[in-house]
């Protein structure tokens, strides 16, 4: 498109750029949102004063006034430097929800106390404002912008000790990585029981109805590095540290509910399997490789979570949109010492939804932080994710009647036979203030349970729970990980640990042991009634390397996964296959892999052998002559049976702009959807403000608006919808220029919906998008209606929105 003179700003009460309020990438070059920002509209009124006193803040220093002073004579003498005092203390905040007040963040009042090691976070949030810079030392530093040397021109002094510390802590500020889970995101929330358990168990969380238990939750890729993209196909990540007031819990999960091995001592084979192969570190964050299915492939225990693995569980839509599940069996435990077994899910109240493949390869490159950006902006903009806790919970002689064994961990308990009951939500409502601070540095331990909960005899669970701890120690410079802020309880600790790297406490006193008398015999042991015990299970059993039987059947949960599946996801399922093992340069194993995949269905076999070019090779031998248990299909472990309340908040949508548009009419668009809680942006081929022309209906239109985003700046697979408004001018704009035919085919290739309005049906054309789906019917997501028309074809748009996608236009090989 040619470019053209910049207009005069136009002075308007409409709500131009306040989708880019609600997002993190790029906005209008006018600056107008924050000029028209008025409490009570659309978007989060605090999250508008941010972005108003941000931008009056850095218009306030246009310039670095001490640069001319860097120079010469003059940097004999260094100034002060320049300063600007906001108008709003949120113009510094590093998020709009540091607001929201927990027994662990705190509500801005650094907390008294014994023990300041522990307890809210604000007693160690840091905030510069009007402050001169200081060394770590507290001494003020007079100039930041030189090292001190002998003459103007001359070396530089080894006695520089301001040079030396800055770029000292500069070398030093990076700390190892995961192992696993390197790539993450993280909030901080609360989780609020709906009714007591005291029946059930004496953990602090459930103790009353009502009662809320402050949180942090991390979410994770599993395979990849610190660096990667969000959006490969891995397991994620899981992971909640309740904050009780009985001391920390994690319940350390995964957005799978099995996993690829039954015992601990695989774990390391597992994870070196999956990760880059070590003679050329490729590839990153992806199981297409060799080594990995050369591993799974003899390892058939691995086949079920292959088959999760492989379907659109792994691509999630957002972190919002997944499921968790603690994986393992654990027990419950009463006051009583009562005990029962119980599995721990996570639902989101948004629903299940996945990405479309095509679409998570195109994201990684045009968003690696996808996920990531995706759940800030979601909490910035206060529509907070939420998931209700379910359990699973049932006895041991129940288990024992299930024909598979639950202690495990590549086993699920169906619904049908169990089914999961809710008892509580988790409520995600505040961003970290630091990343590094709180998301990099928080260490999760499955080892971290409450009295109320307790382990069983599952062997991956029991070798975690040492793992744990011991990888904290590693990473995050000693045993004393459990003292920085983020790790910390809220309740008091009281113990004789002493010493170490990276120590906070000072105690006070001369006794560090127990039994003592010099300390009155404090800290003293809790004893049973208030003290966390371990379950008394009676075991009389010989010292012995192995399994037992009922392990051995690795292929009938894999066929109940199977024939859950809707058609569309078993599709999906063998296209993730054919892809992986496409990649595979051993052709040995990809035919022990289908191998695998011929005990669980003919047809899988058959759709990924067909696609790799060869027959299907004999069954893979079974481990165990016993007879396999029989399910019934499972409708709770297909994506569809979680479609969430419909709802549109959060969902970005495109609408694309261009001189000769409807600007009244698009502008009411905008307005709508703002209300309604999702995210438009005026798309423009590039920023700057876009006039009416000849606009809806043929008739004149003068007023302009504001573009929100370029399309290179956010390209067709970060919108959940597009939408191309009335202007035979602003059509034609549109379908001479290329990216913007490829937005709107790479938005039909992922089933979203989409929306013409007037003369903007010739784009459609223009693009190669049909009307019909595959087999004839009307595709209810491309909605095409007519000049004067876009409140009918807004309200269908929503309503095919809320439903996510529309699967039913999807063919392999698309059809555009």
């Amino acid at each position: 498109m040619a470019s053209r003179a910049p207009r005069t700003p136009v002075t308007t009460k409409a709500p131009d750029g306040l989708g880019s309020v609600l997002s993190t990438v790029s906005g209008p070059s006018t600056g107008l949102p924050a000029a028209q920002a008025k409490k009570g509209g659309p978007a989060p009124s605090d999250l508008l004063q941010k972005i108003i006193s941000s931008s009056a803040l850095s218009a306030a220093l246009p310039a670095n006034a001490n640069k001319a002073g860097e120079y010469g004579e003059d940097a004999r003498t260094p100034q002060a430097g320049a300063t600007a005092a906001p108008d709003s203390p949120l113009a510094c905040a590093s998020t709009v929800s540091e607001k929201m007040a927990s027994g662990k963040v705190g509500d801005g009042v650094a907390p008294a106390g014994e023990n300041r090691t522990v307890g809210p976070l604000d007693r160690v949030r840091v905030d510069s404002g009007g402050q001169m810079l200081s060394t770590n030392q507290g001494v003020a530093i007079a100039d930041n912008q030189n090292s001190l040397k002998i003459g103007l021109r001359g070396p530089t002094a080894l006695e520089d000790f301001i040079l030396r510390e800055k770029i000292t802590h500069f070398d030093h500020e990076r700390i190892p990585e995961r192992v696993v889970h390197a790539r993450g995101s993280a909030a901080h929330g609360y989780f609020e029981c709906y009714k007591e358990l005291s029946a059930l168990t004496k953990a602090a969380p459930f103790a009353e109805a009502g009662k809320r238990t402050p949180v942090f939750v991390r979410f994770s890729t599993v395979a990849g590095e610190r660096g990667s993209a969000d959006t490969v196909r891995d397991v994620r990540g899981f992971a909640v540290k309740f904050y009780t007031d009985a001391g920390n819990w994690d319940l350390v999960g995964n957005n799978i509910p099995v996993f690829f091995i039954q015992d601990a001592m695989k774990f390391p084979d597992l994870v070196h399997a999956l990760k880059p192969e070590p003679h050329f570190a490729m590839p990153q964050a992806s199981s297409a490789h060799d080594t990995f299915w050369d591993f799974v492939s003899l390892m058939p225990e691995s086949t079920h979570m292959l088959m999760w693995q492989m379907s659109d569980r792994a691509i999630p839509r957002s972190y919002r949109m997944m499921q968790g599940f603690g994986v393992h069996t654990f027990r419950l435990v009463n006051a009583q010492g009562e005990s029962v077994f119980c599995k721990f899910h996570w639902t989101p109240l948004a629903g299940t939804h996945s990405l479309a493949w095509d679409e998570a390869v195109k994201i990684s490159g045009a968003d690696a932080d996808f996920h990531r950006r995706d759940l800030w902006e979601a909490i910035e903009g206060g529509a907070a994710p939420e998931w209700e806790l379910g359990l699973q919970v049932f006895s041991e002689e129940q288990a024992a009647q299930f024909g598979f064994d639950v202690l495990d961990p590549t086993k699920l308990v169906p619904e049908e036979m169990i089914p999961v009951v809710a008892v509580g939500k988790l409520v995600l409502d505040r961003n970290p203030d630091n990343f590094f601070a709180e998301t990099e540095q928080v260490a999760f331990c499955t080892a971290h349970i409450v009295p109320g909960i307790d382990f069983t005899n599952d062997p991956l669970l029991q070798g975690r729970i040492h793992s744990y701890v011991d990888t904290q120690i590693s990473r995050l410079g000693g045993p004393n990980f459990h003292e920085i802020p983020i790790n910390t309880p809220v309740n008091a600790i009281h113990n004789n640990q002493r010493d170490g790297m990276h120590r906070q406490a000072i105690n006070r006193g001369r006794v560090s042991y127990e039994p003592n008398s010099l300390g009155g015999g404090c800290p003293f042991q809790a004893g049973m009634q208030n003290g966390f015990t371990s379950f008394p299970e009676h075991i009389a059993e010989d010292k012995v390397r192995g399994k037992a039987e009922l392990f051995a059947d690795h292929y009938s949960q894999a066929k109940l996964f199977w024939i859950s599946q809707t058609p569309l996801e078993q599709q999906h399922i063998v296209n993730a296959f054919r892809f992986e093992l496409s990649r595979v340069q051993t052709q040995a194993i990809r035919e022990r892999v289908v191998s695998l995949l011929a005990n669980v269905d003919a047809a899988l076999a058959e759709g990924v052998a067909g696609g790799l070019g060869f027959p299907v090779p004999p069954a893979a031998p079974l481990a165990s002559d016993l007879k396999p248990p029989q399910f019934q299909p499972s409708p709770a472990l297909s994506l569809f049976g979680h479609p969430g309340d419909g709802s549109i908040k959060t969902r970005r949508i495109a609408i694309l702009v261009a001189d000769g548009i409807d600007v009244v009419s698009a502008r009411r668009m905008y307005t709508d959807l703002l209300a309604d809680g999702a995210v438009p942006r005026f798309v423009g081929m590039q920023l700057g403000q876009i006039g009416g022309g000849n606009g809806g209906n043929g008739g004149k239109n003068d007023e302009v608006l504001n573009v929100d985003v370029s399309l290179e700046a956010l390209p067709s697979v970060l919108y959940d919808a597009v939408i191309v408004p009335d202007g035979e001018m602003a059509a034609g704009s549109w379908s001479a220029a290329g990216p913007a035919l490829e937005f709107l085919r790479d938005q039909y290739r992922h089933c979203k919906p989409m929306l013409a309005i007037g003369a903007a049906k010739a784009l459609f054309d223009k693009a190669g998008l049909s009307m019909s789906l595959p087999d004839g019917g009307p595709d209810e997501g491309v909605i095409v209606v007519g000049a004067g028309e876009s409140g009918n074809g807004l309200a269908r748009f929503v309503k095919a929105l809320g439903t996510h996608r529309i699967f039913a236009r999807e063919t392999t090989p698309a059809r555009v």
